[in-house]
């Protein structure tokens, strides 16, 4: 009999104990039949729900279209995003790998058992198909997100697209680059718009949407399944595991080290706020704006 099986078995046994308090004698098969004639089925969670953002269309047309001219002027268009943050140590990690003897690992996912956190904050490059990876070892703060996507320019991004003036940023609605935070953009505005001299243009997935951001299926995906069944057990084996993501398709993959302290709770200044150098579109603009360098503000 199966997992599944067992389990059918037990509710049955369980309805037909409680039916027993109650004065009624129904055998286990007995509960099945009349289940069954009832209608009932014994069924898991189904992910069907959604939130209805009565905007989700329009904004989804709108990112078509800018990553359609940001193509056509072979401008970079990269996604961005948070990886779930992950116990480094020897901790179970699911999934399943060819050995002769089973992996041993703690029994429990204390983090003192372990080196510390691993938050890999990534970047995905869609037309060169290549990601980029920070693996964090502090916390997923607005400032640690821009300086993954600062690295990335600074290594990869300048050398591939030299004469490049402009950048798109496809990312959620929330989290350390959520649409509704100015840290986020101050965070932006100083590493990498004011710093290197681009226009960058924002562009966040509705509410709910967050599925359809391209380096969730094209680079996180393909991670999960890199290191699939194998402990984290230090940052040299995640940085490893990373770099040697592959697909079919031509994907590679760059990671690196960042141990720099991010502390939450940081409060912008009136002065960092003027120095956000903002301009909104007229399509859903909480949603969509373009930071400026601010030798250009005007």
């Amino acid at each position: 009999m199966g997992r599944r099986g067992l389990w059918t078995g037990l509710r049955l046994r369980q309805i037909s104990t409680a039916l027993r308090r109650l004065g009624l004698q129904a055998a286990p098969n007995t509960v099945r039949r009349l289940l069954d004639k009832l209608g009932f089925a014994l069924h898991a969670n189904r992910k069907s729900l959604c939130s209805s953002c009565p905007e989700r269309n329009r904004q989804f047309l709108y990112i078509n279209l800018q990553r359609r001219r940001f193509s056509e002027e072979q401008a970079p268009i990269i996604s961005v995003d948070t990886k779930k943050r992950e116990l480094v140590g020897y901790f179970k990690n699911p999934g399943q790998v060819w050995s002769r003897e089973p992996l041993q690992v703690h029994d429990h996912d204390f983090p003192s058992l372990g080196d510390g956190v691993a938050i890999p904050y990534g970047v995905y490059d869609l037309q060169a198909n290549r990601g980029c990876v920070s693996v964090g070892t502090s916390r997923n703060t607005p400032a640690f997100a821009a300086a993954s996507i600062s690295q990335w320019w600074r290594r990869d991004g300048c050398h591939r697209y030299p004469a490049a003036s402009r950048l798109l940023i496809l990312a959620d609605n929330g989290g350390s680059n959520g649409a509704n935070t100015y840290l986020w953009k101050h965070a932006l505005q100083k590493n990498l718009v004011d710093r290197f001299g681009l226009f960058v243009t924002v562009c966040h997935y509705p509410t709910g949407a967050s599925k359809w951001n391209p380096i969730e299926h094209r680079l996180f995906a393909e991670i999960s399944k890199q290191w699939a069944g194998q402990p984290l057990a230090d940052y040299p084996t995640v940085l490893r595991l990373i770099r040697k993501t592959r697909t079919r398709t031509g994907l590679t993959v760059d990671c690196s080290l960042d141990t720099r302290q991010y502390p939450n709770g940081t409060k912008l200044t009136p002065k960092q706020m003027s120095r956000i150098s903002l301009y909104r579109h007229a399509v859903l603009p909480n949603w969509n704006y373009t930071l400026l360098p601010n030798q250009n503000r005007n």
